[in-house]
């Protein structure tokens, strides 16, 4: 099994106790533009969701892991694999870093291990990121990692009642 843990980060499974981390995440409205949310989620509607949680990627075409630091074993994110696809070996991936932990080096140190995840363990060809254009921090963190920008989707989310362009950022694996 691909280890899922280094001296800096753990990414692992959710599990029962992460009811209220998900749940004041996922109600937290400054992250719903990316989310694609637009209404609350209850504690009910997540422990449902808490329990189905366990199935496979092939099964459910998605996964979602907890990063916590490992030194304080605090949870500090998401990282989500959506639109899992193993015909075509593709999948997408978004990251979610709480405020207090971001520009430390988390979010690229777990992209890289999900990446390696995604591309030695799941065996994909590619992976994809949809990026509202004016989140320059995901931008250039998806740079560095050398996802190469590959088109634009005009007025894609409306928010604040503004349409915005979604950037398409994708990276392939060289095997």
């Amino acid at each position: 099994m691909y280890n899922l843990k280094n001296d800096i980060i753990t990414l692992r499974a959710l599990e029962p106790e992460d009811l209220d981390f998900l749940f004041s995440t996922e109600n937290d409205n400054t992250f719903w533009e990316v989310s694609s949310t637009q209404t609350p989620f209850s504690k009910h509607v997540l422990k449902k969701y808490l329990t189905n949680a366990h199935q496979d990627i092939y099964e459910a075409k998605q996964l979602r892991l907890v990063i916590t630091d490992t030194k304080t074993n605090q949870n500090i994110g998401f990282i989500d694999l959506f639109d899992f696809n193993p015909q075509h070996q593709r999948t997408g991936i978004g990251i979610l870093i709480l405020q207090e932990y971001q520009n430390k080096g988390f979010a690229s140190t777990t992209l890289k291990m999900l990446i390696k995840y995604a591309f030695t363990q799941l065996n994909l060809h590619q992976i994809y990121a949809n990026i509202p254009f004016d989140n320059t921090h995901s931008i250039l963190l998806f740079k560095k990692l050398n996802f190469k920008k590959i088109g634009t989707q005009k007025d894609w989310i409306l928010s604040n009642g503004y349409f915005k362009d979604v950037h398409l950022y994708q990276i392939i694996n060289s095997k």
